[in-house]
């Protein structure tokens, strides 16, 4: 057997570019500080937009620097199930801080 039909070859994947994907993150950050003080709107609708762009921020983390983007299936949902949770419990301290 070469090298390449060995069971146990490992599977390459293409590396990211990091540097574009700090430059990315870079780029919402600014836009989350900018939108947190500039932007003259609705306090719910900037927290509704703050909320997408942190989302979409650590999606990004945990794609590209956690390697979550060339893992098995599987091993994405260790990562994503708990998700509601964490979810349900932020919801209910600020509804327990709220009334």
């Amino acid at each position: 057997m070469t090298a390449t039909s060995s069971p146990h070859a490992s599977t390459e994947h293409k590396r990211p570019n990091y540097v574009l994907i700090w430059l990315y993150l870079f780029v919402l950050t600014v836009a989350e500080v900018a939108l947190a003080f500039e932007l003259p709107v609705s306090r719910n609708v900037k927290l509704l937009l703050l909320l997408f762009l942190a989302v979409w921020k650590a999606l990004l983390v945990a794609l590209f620097f956690m390697h979550l983007k060339f893992e098995r299936w599987r091993l994405r949902l260790i990562f994503i199930v708990p998700l509601p949770l964490a979810a349900i419990l932020v919801t209910v301290a600020i509804m327990e801080k709220v009334f």
